[in-house]
């Protein structure tokens, strides 16, 4: 008789995932993830201690996917914010308990807006904005922070089926918003 397939770590993680994905982060429980794995509920607290522990390890993974999903621009030519604030609001349409599971569930860390804009690995992004917009890194968060805003509040929207998606309307007030937050930057340095 050949020896069962041993239920890893990682692929508890990608069953909790996938659920997460499916049906919503709530719905992630030994149960759900033995289910995806066809496998009983062992090897899932064999590895999670608790179910909070094994949410956690899927909030960790969809943070990866989300970061891999915001950086792959489509058209770079047309302006890299506005392909990344559009693939953040694209990532709302096509994966709404993802959204949700990120930024609606409480499990994200260091939720400030001060560790999000100091973080390390927004620095790429806020180095390429700078560049083309010419200001210094300090003027260039405060118009990150004024663009971002703007987009997670249009992704909750549309995560919460209260918004249609309409690409071309959203660029055009994604345009908006950062012309004139760059404007008021440039007016308060006179």
């Amino acid at each position: 008789m050949p020896p069962k397939p041993k239920i890893t770590k990682d692929m508890v993680i990608d069953a909790a995932f996938d659920v997460a994905r499916e049906t919503g982060w709530e719905n992630i429980n030994a149960r759900t993830a033995a289910n995806k794995l066809n496998c009983s509920t062992q090897p899932i607290m064999y590895h999670f201690a608790t179910i909070e522990e094994l949410k956690k390890a899927a909030y960790a993974k969809a943070d990866r996917y989300h970061s891999e999903y915001l950086m792959n621009v489509e058209d770079p030519q047309k302006g890299i914010m506005l392909g990344i604030g559009l693939n953040y609001i694209r990532f709302a349409v096509n994966e709404p308990n993802l959204f949700r599971f990120l930024f609606q569930s409480g499990y994200a860390e260091g939720n400030s807006l001060p560790e999000m804009i100091n973080s390390e690995e927004l620095m790429p992004i806020l180095s390429i904005m700078q560049k083309g917009m010419n200001l210094d890194l300090d003027q260039t968060k405060e118009v990150f922070i004024t663009l971002s805003m703007f987009v997670h509040g249009y992704a909750c929207i549309i995560a919460n089926n209260s918004l249609e998606f309409d690409e071309k309307l959203i660029a055009k007030h994604l345009e908006r918003v950062y012309k004139g937050a760059i404007l008021a930057i440039k007016e308060e340095m006179k």
